[in-house]
Parts: structure tokens; C-alpha cells; sequence
């Protein structure tokens, strides 16, 4: 049996069944958006925008937040200019997502577009690639502090024994 089990066979056919209408749902979008590319895209524009403005926005309160955490002091002191750096880093970083998703959508003719997949990725990777090395360095951090701590508790326990 090709299948396991009913339910199996049935979860299948649904699949298979919804999987036809949607491509066809897909293509036809594809083609009137295609036909009206003009008008999407300024539309595609500001959803990037958007888009790169929102997922690098959390990406920078996260690390204002983790500076906040981990050095209260040097934070209290450029507060100022760790906002407006992160407010210039993630307006620039969105911009340039945002015009070469609209240079890259220029002409139809030429899709796909190299500036326009670079600008999508762009925006889809530069969140994901800064909460990336920022999860690597603080989990560094956390493991050269726990040795730290381990080592420290160690040298107390052999200064206990050699007291006793």
C-alpha cells in the first residue's frame, strides 16, 4: 500500500487536490501584476520598505536593548548616539532594499531581475545576519563567563581544602 493509512491517503489527496487551483491562483497573479508592473511597482517598493523598515527596526531595539542589559553605564552615557545611529542604520539599510527592489522592477522584459532578487534578499537577510552574530558573540560571552565562574569556583574549593 502506497500509504499508510486512510488518513494518510486523505491528507494526500487534500494536498494534491488544493495544490492545482493555487499554482493556478499564483500564475494568474503573476501575470496580471506582470501586465500592471508599473503600477506594482511602487507598490513592491514600499512594502520592501516596510518590510526592511519593521524586521531591522526589532533587530536594532533588541541590540539597544541588549546594550542596555549588558552595559548600563557606557548606554547611559551615548544614548543619544546609539538611537540615532540605529534610527540612520535602519532607515539607510531599508532605503537601499527599497530602491533596488524599484530599479530592479523597471523593465519586465528583463525579470527576473539580479537588483531586484538583491534587494529582497537584502531585506531578508540583514535582519537574520545581525541577530546571527549578535546570538554568536553574546553566546560566546556567556560560555567564556561560565568558565570564568567555574574557574573560580574551583580555585575556592581548593583554597577551602588547603585551609582545612
Amino acid at each position: 500500500m502506497l500509504f499508510g493509512s486512510a488518513r494518510a491517503r486523505d491528507i494526500a489527496l487534500v494536498v494534491i487536490g488544493v495544490v492545482t487551483p493555487v499554482g493556478i491562483l499564483a500564475v494568474n497573479a503573476s501575470a496580471f501584476v506582470m501586465q500592471h508592473l508599473a503600477e506594482f511597482r511602487w507598490f513592491l517598493a514600499v512594502a520592501v520598505l516596510l518590510s526592511s523598515l519593521l524586521l531591522n527596526g526589532l533587530v536594532a531595539f533588541s541590540g539597544i536593548r541588549y546594550s542596555q542589559r549588558n552595559a548600563p553605564l557606557l548606554y547611559a552615557e551615548y544614548r543619544r548616539v546609539v538611537w540615532a545611529a540605529a534610527i540612520v542604520l535602519v532607515g539607510l539599510t531599508s532605503y537601499l532594499a527599497a530602491y533596488l527592489t524599484y530599479i530592479g522592477l523597471q523593465d519586465p522584459k528583463q525579470l527576473p531581475s539580479k537588483l531586484a532578487i538583491l534587494g529582497s534578499l537584502w531585506a531578508l537577510l540583514t535582519p537574520f545576519a545581525v541577530t546571527y552574530i549578535d546570538r554568536r558573540f553574546l553566546r560566546r560571552r556567556e560560555v567564556t563567563a561560565q568558565r570564568e565562574e567555574e574557574r573560580e569556583r574551583r580555585r575556592r574549593a581548593s583554597a577551602r581544602t588547603r585551609r582545612a
